[in-house]
């Protein structure tokens, strides 16, 4: 998320924990090269660094895939609290499901005492149960088919249009602003207390589907702070994330705006 966000242009600064190995290493290079601002990051001394590793078949499609996330314990409310300046500053602020209870409530209560809007990523089906006590103060939520049947307590199959629609209609009476529901291959269901619609996916060959979810979120949250419309921001996220699947690796390095319209168009 962060990295995508730097890439097209918009400033972040990235609050998380990592360990104090060689792989945190590799994530400072990679982030000070692509723009975030990290000096607030925490080192780690306890956990290795988060770790994903996802497994592909040939198609591109995945098979399974195993994380580490035991560093996540490092963002503790106090962590939080100690950089509560950089809530006010902010525009905006952005958190998924890895975080612990104690350290989502803090986050939420840090961004509502700074009057900024609250974007989440459910992350997994497994996490996604978490956000529930905060959706009526949520501006953004972008949940897959299966986080969305989660929260919303209902099924949702991805090929099932109509089921993701409802569904982000019943997140929105929850409470929160805006809601995605993302279904792969088959595009994405939006809506806010005012509108709600479809955008299909760009058809695309799979290189690699990790990252894919992140670059819309990234790309969605990216036009809305520049005042996009909705509509164009949903479709920029899918470029996005079209982009993503066709590149090997989890962020495309040299995404910038014009090449998200440029793939809107091909």
């Amino acid at each position: 998320m962060a990295e995508n966000l730097v890439r097209l242009g918009q400033p972040v600064i990235l609050l998380s924990a990592i360990g104090a190995d060689l792989v945190g290493d590799q994530i400072v290079q990679q982030l000070l090269a692509a723009g975030v601002d990290i000096s607030s990051i925490l080192r780690s001394p306890e956990w290795p660094t988060g770790t994903y590793l996802a497994v592909v078949n040939s198609n591109g499609v995945l098979q399974y895939a195993l994380d580490d996330m035991r560093a996540s314990a490092a963002i503790t409310p106090e962590y939080l609290q100690n950089h509560a300046r950089l809530f006010k500053e902010s525009s905006l602020v952005f958190f998924d499901a890895n975080l612990s209870p104690e350290a989502l409530r803090s986050a939420v209560t840090l961004a509502r005492r700074a009057r900024i809007p609250i974007c989440a990523d459910p992350t997994s089906v497994s996490l996604a149960a978490k956000l529930r006590p905060y959706l009526s103060w949520l501006y953004l939520i972008t949940p897959n088919n299966a986080e969305a049947s989660v929260l919303c307590e209902r099924s949702i199959e991805a090929s099932k249009r109509r089921q993701a629609l409802e569904a982000a209609k019943c997140l929105v009476t929850k409470g929160l602003k805006i809601a995605i529901v993302t279904l792969a291959q088959f595009g994405v269901c939006y809506a806010t207390s005012e509108t709600n619609g479809y955008v299909p996916a760009i058809r695309t060959e799979i290189v690699d589907p990790t990252g894919a979810g992140d670059a819309l979120s990234a790309a969605v949250i990216f036009a809305l702070l520049n005042n996009i419309p909705l509509d164009d921001a949903i479709r920029l996220g899918v470029s996005s994330a079209s982009l993503t699947m066709h590149h090997r690796g989890a962020v495309v390095t040299d995404l910038t705006l014009q090449k998200l319209y440029d793939q809107l168009v091909i």
